[in-house]
């Protein structure tokens, strides 16, 4: 079969052949039909990331769309390694094989679905947002963003603040659920007084996808400079590094400011995790909730790899 290839981190990967997948005990072999192309992916590739493989050569892909050989269309998700899901097919577990509505193609439910759950999982599982709360997503431009500024919605979110660098994008989040945004790509200081007027009424729900500058302005802005009864506590969720890896954290905001930090924190518990899933192909098929996608061929792997995606999100198709 063809696959896209990684022989060196680093590099990009080839389109292939490479052997077919031998289904074990309780796996089962996915004609794929669709796969998308995510930050993720490139940053495994690449070495940076944590679940880098360890092993090459290895195929590219974390989860796709296709076919059981009963006919039955899923979402599928965790190959088994060297095999991803960039490939004409894919051996996975069957518990990790889940049913999608009629109304959603292929390339949607391929596309929505990784940054979907990642929205959906920040603001409901780990920032455990509550219905009446006020939320500020940091880099709400972005694909993952985008979703996020509508799900706070769909979770009763009060007020959702959506924060990013691009103007075109950040003028069409309204029509998302946004009920205020805020350039990001100003002087820290300007951002810091925006971000301190904004936060006048308090964010209970922070989703940070950019950290590095705006982070750091978002911090000060709330930091207090007299003792004071804390009003709300603001749940801080570090999901991406757009504009850096790091930041300068005085320790006056963790004293000062009613503000708890916390991570993404991997791999949501199974049950929590399907839940997620089930929610966001829900309100998929129902239109609630929308993503932008560009369709390329699996051949063209090495030239979609390097290219900005820029609101879209690439599906590779076999």
């Amino acid at each position: 079969m063809h696959a896209a290839v990684l022989h060196t981190l680093g590099q990009l990967p080839r389109y292939e052949e490479f052997p077919e997948p031998v289904p074990g005990d309780g796996e089962v072999v996915v004609e794929v039909s669709a796969a998308s192309l995510k930050p993720v992916d490139k940053q495994m590739a690449s070495g940076s990331h944590y679940a880098s493989p360890r092993k090459l050569p290895s195929i590219c892909g974390t989860d796709g769309v296709g076919r059981l050989s009963d006919g039955q269309r899923v979402l599928f998700g965790g190959a088994r390694p060297p095999y991803g899901t960039m490939a004409e097919r894919a051996a996975v577990r069957s518990a990790f094989t889940f049913p999608i509505p009629d109304s959603l193609s292929d390339e949607t439910a391929a596309a929505i679905v990784n940054p979907g759950v990642s929205a959906w999982l920040s603001l409901a599982h780990r920032a455990k947002l509550a219905e009446g709360e006020n939320v500020l997503i940091l880099g709400a431009t972005g694909i993952t963003g985008k979703l996020a500024t509508k799900i706070a919605k769909l979770l009763g979110a009060a007020r959702v603040v959506a924060a990013g660098r691009n103007r075109a994008a950040l003028d069409t989040l309204r029509e998302q659920g946004a009920d205020t945004t805020i350039q990001l790509d100003v002087p820290p200081d300007n951002l810091r007084d925006v971000f301190a007027r904004e936060a006048s009424g308090g964010f209970q729900v922070v989703i940070d996808y950019v950290w590095g500058a705006p982070a750091e302005a978002f911090l000060a802005a709330i930091t207090r400079h007299e003792f004071a009864a804390a009003e709300w506590e603001t749940r801080y969720v570090q999901v991406g590094e757009s504009a850096g890896a790091a930041i300068s954290l005085p320790a006056a905001v963790l004293r000062s400011a009613p503000v708890t930090i916390m991570g993404t924190a991997g791999i949501a518990p199974g049950e929590v995790l399907g839940n997620a899933l089930q929610k966001v192909l829900a309100h998929a098929a129902s239109g609630e909730l929308q993503i932008e996608t560009e369709r390329v061929p699996l051949a063209q792997i090495e030239d979609a790899w390097g290219r900005q995606q820029s609101g879209r999100r690439i599906v590779v198709v076999p």
